[in-house]
């Protein structure tokens, strides 16, 4: 088994799935806005003000405290304020890995609302957000993104220390034990890991390690390897190595091997869906 362990539990994330963040909103909002319904996921920062998040299918969220909303992923939605007071907010669009399969992102609920109150660690970042939001100062545009990118680095983090979130690989790698073997599949996708040796690396027992990763994961251990395994394929793919280089770099012993669970997971062949990612991208 590869004996070293990557202690920062969110930097393969970041090493493999490229984040990129683009403020498109900053101001005061008052009345009803257009529909949120880009192809990619959606940070919100209120400062001030009370919200309510309108959703296609009819249900509705009042935000009344300075709040982040952050959509992970393709959402749909429209707010609403007040016409007299209105509501502050900084608004970005967030691409993680787009049209990859992530699983940080895949496992995030539909939307994460957190009240800025209950993670103090937020406070300077949103001031430095929001200074240089409302600011005009040469450079501004690249300012606010890269500060949105932090942001969302800081939300995560937050979300996985104060356990925000139920479920998923969030919650996996704030589980001390499990998250030495999530990091072990971090690290070497490559190895054709073993239950007992992921078992070895959490310190547990086979049948107890199972379980537990399925009831905090929600998937097995071999099924979110399985997508850590696409993800970093599909990453491999699109920095233009060819398949028969990528198949055994993530623990597939051929082409054809990894073309399987391509279709398997994603219902599309490597090369359809790097058609895909390409056409989307023109």
């Amino acid at each position: 088994m590869p004996e070293s362990i990557e202690t920062d539990r969110l930097a393969p994330f970041f090493a493999n799935f490229t984040l990129s963040a683009r403020v498109f909103y900053s101001g005061r909002l008052c009345g009803i806005s257009g529909d949120h319904d880009d192809n990619v996921g959606h940070l919100h920062v209120l400062r001030r003000g009370q919200l309510t998040v309108i959703h296609p299918d009819g249900r509705s969220l009042v935000i009344d405290q300075p709040s982040v909303l952050f959509y992970p992923r393709r959402g749909r939605h429209r707010f609403q304020t007040d016409e007299q007071n209105g509501a502050e907010l900084v608004c970005a669009s967030i691409e993680f890995g787009a049209g990859m399969l992530n699983p940080l992102v895949r496992t995030l609920p539909d939307v994460l609302v957190v009240p800025l109150s209950s993670v103090t660690e937020l406070a300077p970042t949103t001031d430095l957000l929001f200074t240089e939001a409302f600011s005009q100062h040469p450079g501004r545009q690249t300012a606010v993104d890269r500060l949105a990118e932090y942001f969302l680095i800081l939300l995560l983090r937050v979300a996985m220390q104060h356990h925000l979130v139920e479920g998923g690989v969030v919650t996996g790698l704030a589980d001390p034990r499990l998250s030495l073997a999530i990091a072990a599949i971090h690290l070497h996708p490559e190895h054709s890991w073993s239950l007992e040796e992921l078992a070895a690396a959490a310190g547990m027992s086979r049948a107890r390690f199972a379980a537990h990763f399925r009831k905090t994961v929600g998937v097995t251990p071999f099924e979110y390897l399985a997508d850590w395994r696409i993800g970093i394929a599909q990453s491999l793919l699109k920095r233009g190595q060819s398949l028969k280089i990528v198949a055994p770099s993530v623990g597939y012993s051929s082409s054809p091997a990894l073309t399987r669970v391509f279709l398997q997971r994603l219902g599309l062949s490597p090369t359809q869906w790097l058609s895909r990612n390409a056409s989307a991208l023109a």
